[in-house]
């Protein structure tokens, strides 16, 4: 690997653990993080391969009043890197690599949490700082320390990551092959089931009667196999579309007479 991916990589890596608290631009998202890093490292496809499907297991992952959730920014750098390593010892497959990475990455995000605690304990006399800056009207030292305070969440993915980049890449091959078969499937199938979590928690969210009409659907064309997800795509902002244009319609009809139950696409339903 080349000087010059191995700083972008850094780099990566400390916007993916700014962005893990910031959530801007969305670094920290596995299939953010690990595209760009696949890019930049010369393996792009199985970078977005493995993204995409850390992806779909990060989905169940929120915080939820005083329990934080795992560490998606350490999970996906961390795991994009072991996987550039594998395929750069170009003596196992894409697929095995991708299986292996997506194995390690649990683990990690879990341990990445113990790294937060950490440099949120030391955000703390930071936060008294800005308190006596504040008190003396000092907005540029405020303005200074909040930037201090967020790079510190950076710093907490680029000094793993550029370990892990130092690491001989023979090591990290003989590292996924030594994983005995047992361990690897185990948590291929414990990542598939917090996948069906993910997708249960967000459409728990979201659904409503108004909306399981499209769930439907789309769920449906999906089992299509000749739509390609440029297809499917293309569908689901129809589909959006569709419904904020119902909206429209439904708040305007309701001067019309019709009933108004705070929900536009509810009142043409019932109206119908």
């Amino acid at each position: 690997m080349s000087v010059l991916s191995i700083i972008l990589i850094i780099i990566v890596a400390f916007f993916a653990g700014m962005e893990g608290i910031l959530d801007e631009f969305q670094f920290h998202q596995p299939l953010i993080a690990c595209t760009l890093i696949g890019l930049v490292s010369g393996h792009l496809e199985a970078g977005i391969l493995l993204g995409g499907s850390l992806q779909m297991i990060a989905l169940g992952w929120a915080n939820i009043g005083a329990a934080v959730a795992p560490d998606a920014a350490l999970a996906s750098v961390a795991s994009a890197i072991i996987l550039v390593k594998a395929l750069g010892a170009q003596s196992i497959s894409v697929k095995d690599a991708v299986s292996s990475s997506i194995a390690v990455a649990i683990p990690l995000a879990v341990a990445g949490l113990f790294l937060t605690m950490i440099v949120r304990t030391l955000a703390v006399p930071i936060v008294h700082m800005m308190d006596s800056a504040a008190e003396e009207g000092n907005m540029g030292k405020i303005e200074r320390l909040h930037i201090m305070a967020v790079c510190m969440q950076g710093i907490r993915i680029a000094i793993p990551a550029a370990a892990l980049l130092f690491i001989p890449a023979e090591t990290v091959q003989h590292f996924l092959e030594s994983m005995p078969a047992w361990l690897t499937e185990g948590m291929a199938i414990g990542g598939g089931m917090v996948v069906a979590v993910g997708y249960a928690m967000v459409i728990n969210m979201m659904a409503t009667k108004e909306v399981w009409p499209f769930f439907a659907m789309g769920f449906v064309i999906a089992a299509i196999s000749d739509i390609t997800l440029m297809g499917l795509g293309a569908l689901g902002v129809a589909f959006a579309l569709i419904y904020i244009n119902l909206s429209k319609m439904g708040g305007s009809s309701n001067s019309g007479g019709g009933s108004n139950t705070g929900d536009p696409l509810g009142d043409i339903l019932n109206d119908y």
